[in-house]
Order: C-alpha cells, then sequence, then structure tokens
C-alpha cells in the first residue's frame, strides 16, 4: 500500500490528537461528591478528614504516603485502584488509607 505525504501528514494530525484525547480523559480527577468517595470519606485536602465519623485519621497521613497511591510521592495527583481511572489529590486522604511498606 503507497501513501502519499500529505494523507501521513493528516492521519498523523488525527492518530496525535486521539492519543491526547485519551490522555486527558485518563486524568479525570475524583469529586468528593462521587458515590465511593463518599463512602470511603475521601477529602482532596487530608485536614478536612471527619475524625469523628473515621477515627482511624491520623495527622500526617495523605493519598501520597498510603500504600494504595500509585502515583510519585512528589505528584498533585495519583491513580488509587479504589477509585478505578479516577485520580486523588496526593493531599487528600480516604478511610482506607494504609502506611506504606
Amino acid at each position: 500500500m503507497s501513501i502519499d505525504r500529505r494523507s501521513f501528514v493528516v492521519q498523523l494530525g488525527v492518530g496525535c490528537a486521539a492519543l491526547k484525547a485519551g490522555a486527558v480523559f485518563a486524568q479525570v480527577k475524583l469529586e468528593e461528591s462521587d458515590a465511593q468517595a463518599v463512602g470511603l470519606g475521601y477529602k482532596h485536602d487530608a485536614t478536612k478528614a471527619d475524625a469523628k465519623k473515621f477515627p482511624k485519621y491520623a495527622a500526617g497521613q495523605f493519598c501520597n504516603n498510603c500504600a494504595l497511591y500509585q502515583g510519585k510521592a512528589a505528584d498533585a495527583w495519583g491513580g488509587c485502584p479504589l477509585f478505578g481511572a479516577k485520580q486523588v489529590n496526593g493531599k487528600g486522604w480516604c478511610s482506607a488509607w494504609a502506611k506504606k511498606a
């Protein structure tokens, strides 16, 4: 199959646009109002966690130092298997927090 330069450039542009759209879609941030987030007491700011409702909370616990956090410790947002493709705030917290080994 032979392809001319113009067709190649157009297809390349379409492919790049699709990749960029996929990257944006993959970086959906978790909302505190999400049903799963509400159930686990998730807050974007760990200092706003409801310590009365979730007595497991302790100062210094953040998503970015949780064993479940899939980003780097310095990342502002990262993945968490509890919330599927949605990203959590590195400075957030939920009741599933577990100390990293």
